[in-house]
């Protein structure tokens, strides 16, 4: 009697282990289905990605100065206010060592007087090229500089950053 009540606790502990195994089944099945879906998700999108339009770093070098032509810098004044200003043109040459047309570059540096003071007090950005081919090419910026401020001016920490499409239209 003892064998057939083993027997049949056994019976009934394996038949109750099918019916929760079977509820374990459908919830892990579930779970991995997830996980497939997801997986296939991140594939898909790690080898469809559209090119990105990163920010370009151009080097900027030989840069000098000189003063406008009359007609283009007569009568010029100082941002924001009326003061009389000099008219210069900062050129020299940008360097894009990448293999696309690097667009809207943004021109940073520092400018100083011959007495060391800022040209240009609290901004670095000093204008744009809008557009700069692969290798080597000339630029020229223009900018104004107060009268009162003594030549010769000290260009420095000049760079430039663009980006590889059109962003600006």
């Amino acid at each position: 009697m003892q064998k057939k009540n083993s027997l049949l606790s056994l019976l009934n502990s394996v038949s109750l282990f099918t019916r929760n195994n079977s509820k374990f089944r459908i919830q892990y099945s579930g779970f991995l289905k997830v996980i497939l879906i997801s997986c296939i998700i991140a594939v898909v999108s790690w080898v469809f990605t559209p090119s990105a339009v990163a920010l370009t770093q151009i080097k900027l070098f030989d840069i000098s100065y000189h003063k406008c032509p009359s007609e283009i810098g007569k009568g010029s004044v100082t941002s924001g206010t009326t003061m009389a200003a000099n008219c210069f043109i900062v050129t020299g040459k940008a360097e894009n060592g990448t293999y696309k047309t690097v667009y809207d570059a943004d021109i940073f540096g520092r400018i100083y007087d011959a007495n060391n003071n800022s040209v240009m007090e609290n901004r670095n950005r000093l204008g744009s090229i809008q557009e700069i081919p692969p290798g080597v090419s000339d630029f020229e910026l223009r900018i104004s500089v107060a009268a009162n401020q003594p030549e010769p001016l000290k260009l420095k920490q000049f760079k430039a950053a663009g980006f590889s499409a059109q962003v600006r239209r």
